[in-house]
């Protein structure tokens, strides 16, 4: 109840992993993360920072903002990873390939691509698996997975692999770093905006190999 009603004080930024947190508690990671990998117009929310700082927030103490249990933080964040790729297959195989090709963002079409590609390369399961740790892809892939007509007991199966392993691993990460680091709340934000340049970093690598492939191919 405290949380909601200093949440309510507050401005809602949908980027800001801090006010979301504060305006929904555990409830805003399981929409976000079902926006997320569930909906093709989530791709631009913070889903790795979101759930690496209400890792944070399950060990602070009375000196922070907010303090969320781990366990209902852990479950909704399973349940939005899971339910939204789940979600978001189900769109693909049922719009098709026209769904995403009506998708007019440049980004997402560069996540279209090269979720296409970790398919070709990697095959179903690993794909599947690495698209969960990359922004964007992990948006894209689900969708292109059932417009691809890749059989739902295999998605299924390493979707919810990978989904555990990233929403589950980032959240404990953050748990692990606040129950090591006293006061963590103190360095919330240096914390949370380093973890959003790293979830960049494939995204950046990305952009620059999409840069050279036409030099390369030529």
């Amino acid at each position: 109840m405290n949380v909601l009603t200093h949440g309510s004080q507050l401005a809602l930024n949908p980027l800001d992993p801090n006010s979301l947190l504060s305006s929904f508690g555990a409830v805003g990671v399981l929409v976000v993360l079902f926006a997320e990998t569930g909906l093709l117009v989530g791709f631009f929310l913070p889903g790795d920072s979101l759930l690496f700082t209400a890792g944070l927030f399950t060990t602070t103490g009375s000196t922070a903002v907010l303090h969320l249990p781990l366990g209902w933080v852990l479950a909704a964040a399973a349940a939005g990873a899971l339910l939204g790729a789940q979600t978001g297959y189900l769109i693909g195989r049922r719009g098709g390939p026209a769904l995403l090709a009506r998708t007019k963002n440049p980004k997402l079409h560069q996540a279209v691509e090269r979720s296409g590609e970790l398919l070709a390369k990697y095959g179903y399961g690993k794909a599947i698996v690495l698209a969960r740790f990359i922004p964007l892809v992990r948006t894209v892939l689900n969708p292109m997975a059932g417009a691809l007509g890749v059989p739902a007991s295999t998605f299924t199966t390493w979707q919810v692999v990978g989904g555990l392993l990233w929403s589950l691993g980032v959240t404990l990460a953050g748990h692990a770093l606040g129950s090591t680091i006293p006061n963590i709340d103190h360095y919330l934000l240096p914390i949370v905006a380093l973890v959003v340049v790293v979830s960049l970093i494939p995204v950046a690598l990305e952009i620059r190999r999409a840069r050279r492939a036409p030099a390369g191919g030529s």
